[in-house]
């Protein structure tokens, strides 16, 4: 039986079908976010209509109403919740892949960090507020234990919104940590125990240094969708916990004023983009792992 060859008739040419396999996901990319993301950079340079919507004539209006001090502080208070957020995610989500790498119930953990997306994001969130609202599950815990004579509010502040969103956004910290903790040659940390070097030594100078392909990528997968966070701080944050999400909603749909929400989302877009670029600088130049035997300062024997 002949075989058919995917070169064509010319001698020593084979045929290129990447173009055509790669067209369908170019034209979703170039309609669903390419032609979008222009339309913003566009309408950021635009002045604003008198009820709504721009006008085409050139100016840089939206981007010199970011100079104001509302705008910075919103902005500080933004990257500090998603900072902290960040941070809290990837402490918790460490010692959770390393558990679960280890563990002979793998299949189990991994089902227990994925429930949580059959859920709806909104009903979680309102979960939330069902645990830390006055009459919440955790003021009604406290009181009957006799530690609070009152009802605390948990609710609409810092706090509340960092604890929701390391909740919401830890399984996407947890599952990168935990595929590439998997990979990690455990007997590496027995050799550099045997070495002298001590468990916190061989954590910090073997085991870190083999997995911040997975560290880096669970940073990127906290922290961009936590910058642009809308619905935590709306729901169970205050005036406090104001983020750049609900300022670009805000500009939109009460002030209207489209190019300055244009000029804000401009903002987040290149802020990610920067930490997208300087995680994948540091992946680059992050040190490789040392000699487990040199953790103690000890030499090995020639």
């Amino acid at each position: 039986m002949a075989v058919r060859s995917h070169r064509s008739k010319g001698p020593g040419r084979v045929r290129n079908y990447g173009p055509v396999y790669a067209g369908p996901a170019g034209i979703w990319l170039t309609v669903f976010f390419v032609a979008p993301l222009l339309v913003i950079v566009a309408y950021s340079f635009l002045e604003k209509g008198l009820y709504g919507g721009v006008e085409p004539r050139f100016s840089l209006e939206a981007y010199r109403s970011l100079a104001n001090s509302v705008f910075l502080r919103v902005s500080l208070n933004t990257l500090g919740i998603s900072m902290v957020t960040t941070l809290l995610a990837i402490l918790i989500a460490l010692p959770c892949g390393y558990y679960m790498a280890r563990s002979n119930h793998k299949t189990f953990l991994l089902m227990l960090v994925i429930i949580p997306f059959w859920t709806n994001f909104l009903i979680r969130i309102y979960a939330w507020i069902a645990i830390l609202g006055n009459n919440g599950f955790l003021n009604a815990l406290l009181l009957r234990a006799g530690w609070i004579a009152s009802p605390v509010q948990f609710l609409y502040n810092q706090v509340a919104v960092t604890v929701v969103l390391v909740y919401t956004y830890l399984p996407y910290a947890i599952l990168p940590l935990y595929s590439t903790i998997e990979k990690f040659d455990f007997s590496l940390l027995e050799a550099a125990r045997d070495l002298g070097c001590t468990r916190r030594g061989a954590i910090f100078r073997v085991l870190l240094p083999n997995i911040r392909a997975g560290i880096i990528t669970a940073v990127l997968f906290v922290f961009i969708p936590t910058f642009g966070a809308y619905a935590v701080p709306l729901l169970v944050g205050g005036k406090e916990s104001y983020m750049l999400g609900n300022f670009v909603a805000e500009e939109l749909t009460r002030t209207r004023n489209w190019p300055l929400a244009s000029a804000i989302s401009m903002v987040i877009t290149l802020v990610t983009t920067l930490g997208l670029w300087l995680m994948f600088k540091l992946q680059g130049k992050a040190p490789q792992a040392q000699d487990p035997g040199r953790t103690t300062g000890e030499r090995r024997a020639p």
